[in-house]
C-alpha cells in the first residue's frame, strides 16, 4: 500500500534539506514517507551527482578571509562552484561564510581536518556532497590557510575573488589601517615572500640563470656577468618581496619604510594570499 505524501511533508523536507520540491517528493515516495530515509535518499542522490561531476572544473566560488576578535590569528578559505551565477547566490556565500567561521573557531591543522569538522550536525565533507546534489554543481573547499601573530588583519578583495591575511609584529596604534594597506598591496602586487630571506633557493637560481642568459645575449664580457646578474637579482627582490616593494599608495617609500613610519620597528611577520582559481 503506497503512502500518501502531502504537500506539507514535501515542504518540510525541502526546508530541512534545501533540495528541490520534485526531488523531495520523489525521496519521500521512495522512502515510504520516512523522513530520515528520505534525507538519506537525497544524500545518496547528491553523492551520485558529486561523483558524476568530479571531472568538471569548479573554478568559480568565493574567498572568505577572517581574523579572530582578538586579532591574534586568521583564516582564509576558498569554496568553489562551477558558475559565476552560483558564486553570487546569497545562500552559497552564506554557506561559505559558515565554513569560514568553523575554520576560524576551530583552527584545524589541514584542509582534510577542516572537512572533518561539523556544520549543522554533519561533517563539512558530507555537507559539500549534499550541496552538490541540491545545487547541481560540483561544490568543494579547495584551499585553507591560517596565520597567527601579534596583529592579524584580514582583507577580501574584488567581490570575494581574492583574500589576504597579514600578520604584523605589534598591535600598535594605526596597525589595523596599516595592515589593510599592506593587504591591498599584497592583493595588487602578489609578492613571492616577505623579504629576500624568504625567497626559496630554486627561485633565486632560476632568476640568476635567466639574468645571466640575458646578459650574455647582450654581448657583455663574461667577467661582468656575475656582477650584473647580482644587480638584476637585487632588482627582482625590490619588485617581488613585500617589504622591499614600492608602496603603491606612496611611491616615495617601500613597505618596510611605510610600516616603520606607523610604528618604529613595525614589520610583517607572515602573509597569505589566496586568489580564486589560482
Amino acid at each position: 500500500m503506497s503512502v500518501q505524501i502531502s504537500a506539507s511533508d514535501v515542504n518540510k523536507l525541502r526546508q530541512q534539506t534545501g533540495a528541490g520540491m520534485m526531488d523531495c517528493k520523489k525521496a519521500l515516495v521512495e522512502a515510504n514517507g520516512d523522513f530520515e530515509a528520505a534525507v538519506d535518499y537525497l544524500r545518496k542522490k547528491g553523492a551520485k551527482v558529486a561523483a558524476s561531476r568530479q571531472d568538471r572544473d569548479s573554478n568559480e566560488g568565493v574567498i572568505i578571509a577572517k581574523a579572530t576578535a582578538d586579532a591574534k590569528s586568521g583564516i582564509v578559505v576558498e569554496v568553489n562552484c562551477e558558475t559565476d551565477f552560483v558564486a553570487k547566490n546569497a545562500d552559497f556565500v552564506a554557506f561559505a561564510d559558515k565554513i569560514a567561521d568553523i575554520a576560524l573557531n576551530n583552527k584545524p591543522a589541514s584542509l582534510d581536518e577542516l572537512k572533518a569538522l561539523e556544520i549543522d550536525g554533519k561533517k563539512i565533507a558530507d555537507a559539500l556532497i549534499e550541496q552538490t546534489g541540491v545545487i547541481g554543481e560540483k561544490i568543494d573547499v579547495s584551499k585553507y590557510e591560517t596565520i597567527s601573530g601579534d596583529k592579524v588583519v584580514a582583507y577580501i578583495h574584488g567581490n570575494y575573488r581574492l583574500g589576504v591575511l597579514v600578520g604584523l609584529s605589534a598591535d600598535a596604534a594605526g596597525a589595523e589601517e596599516a595592515g589593510k594597506d599592506v593587504a591591498m598591496q599584497i592583493a595588487a602586487m602578489n609578492p613571492v615572500a616577505i623579504d629576500k630571506d624568504g625567497v626559496d633557493s630554486h627561485t633565486i637560481e632560476r632568476e640568476l640563470e635567466i639574468a645571466k642568459e640575458q646578459i650574455r645575449a647582450e654581448g657583455k664580457p663574461e667577467e661582468m656577468v656575475e656582477k650584473i646578474a647580482a644587480g638584476k637579482l637585487n632588482k627582482f627582490y625590490k619588485e617581488n618581496t613585500l617589504l622591499n616593494q614600492e608602496f603603491v599608495k606612496d611611491s616615495s617609500k617601500n613597505i618596510a619604510q611605510f610600516l616603520d613610519s606607523v610604528e618604529k620597528g613595525l614589520t610583517v611577520t607572515a602573509f597569505k594570499r589566496v586568489q580564486l582559481g589560482a
